[in-house]
């Protein structure tokens, strides 16, 4: 998905989303970003199985008989 940065209040980025709409989104996660910028937001699959997997050893870890 990508947003593009209207303005800035706060601590906040306030953004567009593809559908028109406008959110906030934390400024500390875009700390170089400026007004007009667009910012492209992804999961990251390969990422998140690697913690699924590393949480599933420490409780593995934990809880064995």
């Amino acid at each position: 998905m990508k947003v593009i940065i209207d303005r800035f209040e706060g601590d906040y980025a306030v953004v567009e989303i593809d559908v028109g709409k406008f959110v906030n989104m934390p400024k500390i996660l875009i700390p170089n970003a400026k007004e007009g910028d667009v910012v492209e937001i992804i999961v990251n699959q390969e990422e998140t199985q690697k913690r699924k997997e590393h949480i599933k050893d420490l409780m593995s870890n934990l809880f064995q008989d």
